[in-house]
């Protein structure tokens, strides 16, 4: 990501704060360095794996049950360790979340802090005021209903736009998806209609009634509530061991790369996060070579 020295409505900087904020929480990338290089703010944070988007592509854009429930126990804590840390991420989405690389290639990693907002002070853990006639900040596609509504985000939007992305990934795509409109705020009614009018059954017809129950859960949620994030990942747990599967991590794209690595195909790459192009030269170089990511 580029962000000139000049730029108006400068990111980086706030973002980098929240990486010294949350460091130390299991799949938050370490912050490596934040400064000016040339015309341009610069952060270098861990070198990552694909996001979830590029496996989702990379697996014909379906992902089965096991893996989903795999992916959703780890993206909840990583969801609840943010809120803990008195942060919401008002930004759920798969291009967020990327897996690890090496001995850590199984877990999944958050990302991408410029839209996270700080939902209650630290100390008092006093929680910020609800209020109306918000713009919609983040992904309309994963944005929860009342962020469509204009009503302030709190923890219980995360979890709902976490919901969406599962069924994405489950259903291969949303019901509100490739809505046409002239413009930005047209469309987003569009989803916004499409969305409050399709009942949690209809998205999750199909496939198991537990994904009913969170979205169940997390709607009947209050502003200011603390959600039960272990209800949540026991949920999906129990739904696991009902199936009978091992906790192998095993998704989906592990079988794929094994099928085409023994068929002896030509394995289509996985788009990694870039981690090399359009950088500042010199400065950088030593960062990368310990392993490091560079946002611009």
């Amino acid at each position: 990501m580029q962000e000139p020295v000049k730029a108006r409505h400068p990111q980086l900087l706030y973002e980098s704060k929240l990486y010294k904020i949350l460091q130390g929480g299991v799949g938050i990338p370490n912050l490596r360095w934040y400064g000016i290089e040339g015309e341009y703010n610069v952060m270098v944070i861990d070198l990552l794996g694909p996001s979830l988007e590029d496996l989702f592509n990379f697996c014909g854009r379906k992902f089965s049950v096991k893996t989903v429930l795999m992916l959703a126990d780890q993206m909840i804590s990583r969801v609840e360790y943010l809120h803990s840390r008195s942060f919401i991420h008002r930004d759920i989405k798969p291009d967020n979340f990327l897996m690890g690389l090496g001995k850590r290639a199984n877990q999944v990693n958050i990302i991408d802090f410029g839209l996270a907002k700080k939902y209650r002070d630290p100390k008092t853990h006093q929680h910020i005021p609800y209020c109306e006639n918000k713009n919609l900040t983040g992904t309309a596609r994963y944005a929860s209903v009342n962020t469509h509504m204009g009503i302030e985000q709190s923890r219980r939007d995360d979890l709902e736009s976490l919901g969406y992305v599962f069924m994405y990934f489950l259903r291969g795509s949303l019901p509100w998806q490739g809505l046409q409109a002239a413009t930005k705020k047209q469309k987003y009614e569009k989803i916004s209609e499409k969305k409050m009018k399709t009942p949690f059954e209809v998205l999750c017809k199909g496939f198991p009634q537990e994904f009913v129950l969170y979205f169940q859960y997390v709607r009947a949620q209050r502003f200011d509530e603390k959600p039960d994030y272990s209800y949540l990942r026991r949920l999906f747990r129990d739904l696991f061991a009902k199936e009978g599967w091992t906790w192998d991590y095993v998704f989906d794209w592990t079988i794929l790369k094994y099928q085409r690595s023994a068929n002896g195909a030509v394995e289509r790459p996985v788009a990694l996060p870039d981690a090399t192009a359009a950088r500042p030269s010199g400065l950088l170089e030593s960062a990368e070579a310990g392993g490091s990511r560079v946002r611009r």
